[in-house]
């Protein structure tokens, strides 16, 4: 796809632009350091000129109050607008260019493009499970089976709370918090957050609780909710093979890990209109541009049902 915006004019407007964000400087070094060609400089001056307008919409007015996290979200706006993967990355190449020549003309301290991510190095997710497929794999476990309940109530929580699978083999009875319909959860770095979960969720644990952990728990638990048929802890490798087998079960045909489960809590939240800050903090990620990947995942959602039911697409 071409690039479908035309050339920024250089009207009053622009002129308050080039002043708040250096682009004169920019162009000049462009010309007499870089050595860069008139159509290189045109390119450039009109992918720089693009941002700082789409920069002062969101109040930023100035080269040095731009930040990364505001940079990751023009290159997400470029790709709504329709901008092919070339195109995008030209912009990118421009912004690149720009803040190393107003870092060495000392216009600004710090460059906020050392961490942006081209397209080709967006990352892309595992297979995400439809709502209808987390149904029936939740559905699977038969409860003629001798360790239903822990399967069940393993399910339930690995999707009802969006956990890491170290994360849900970890978990302690202490953690569940039933009665304020909360986990107690320790992520990367025994960082602590605290995690809502759902009443399906609550109701499978609780029958777990009740029914069959005691039956399970030989001395060996150590005070871990999911124990293995031994009474020992539940491995990583077992968590694996008890998804592996309901996956089977329900008939899902995807490739699905662990991790699925916790990516689709994510999507669903997110597509349901959950707010970002909010499934960051679910999720327990340090970082929102970390979680900013499922806000990505859900626009190709949303372009792949425009596509196929939109008349006009």
């Amino acid at each position: 796809m071409s690039d479908p915006l035309p050339p920024a004019p250089l009207d009053t407007d622009t002129r308050d632009l080039r002043r708040g964000f250096h682009l004169q400087p920019f162009e000049d070094a462009l010309a007499l350091e870089e050595g860069a060609s008139p159509r290189t400089i045109e390119a450039y001056r009109r992918d720089v000129i693009r941002c700082a307008a789409w920069l002062r919409d969101q109040r930023i007015t100035t080269a040095r109050d731009i930040t990364p996290a505001a940079l990751r979200e023009f290159v997400y706006h470029l790709k709504d607008l329709g901008l092919a993967g070339s195109s995008i990355r030209r912009n990118i190449s421009a912004l690149r260019t720009w803040f190393r020549i107003l870092v060495a003309e000392g216009l600004v301290h710090t460059d906020p493009t050392e961490r942006l991510d081209a397209p080709q190095r967006w990352r892309t997710l595992p297979e995400v499970l439809s709502v209808d497929e987390i149904l029936r794999l939740l559905a699977a476990p038969q409860l003629d089976e001798r360790l239903a309940f822990r399967d069940r109530a393993m399910l339930e929580l690995a999707y009802g709370a969006g956990l890491r699978v170290s994360e849900w083999i970890g978990l302690a009875v202490k953690d569940v918090l039933l009665e304020d319909g909360l986990v107690r959860v320790f992520g990367k770095g025994s960082k602590e957050r605290l995690v809502p979960i759902g009443r399906s969720a609550i109701g499978a644990v609780a029958v777990y609780l009740r029914e069959l952990r005691a039956v399970l728990e030989r001395g060996q638990g150590k005070g871990i909710l999911f124990l293995n048929g031994q009474g020992k802890p539940l491995t990583r490798m077992g968590a694996w093979k008890i998804l592996r087998k309901y996956v089977d079960q329900a008939g899902i045909e995807k490739a699905v890990s662990p991790h699925t489960l916790r990516h689709s809590f994510a999507t669903h939240l997110l597509e349901g209109g959950a707010d970002l800050r909010a499934v960051q903090e679910m999720l327990g990620h340090a970082d929102i541009a970390t979680t900013q990947i499922y806000t990505h995942v859900d626009r190709e959602y949303l372009r792949s049902v425009h596509k196929q039911f939109h008349p006009r697409a």
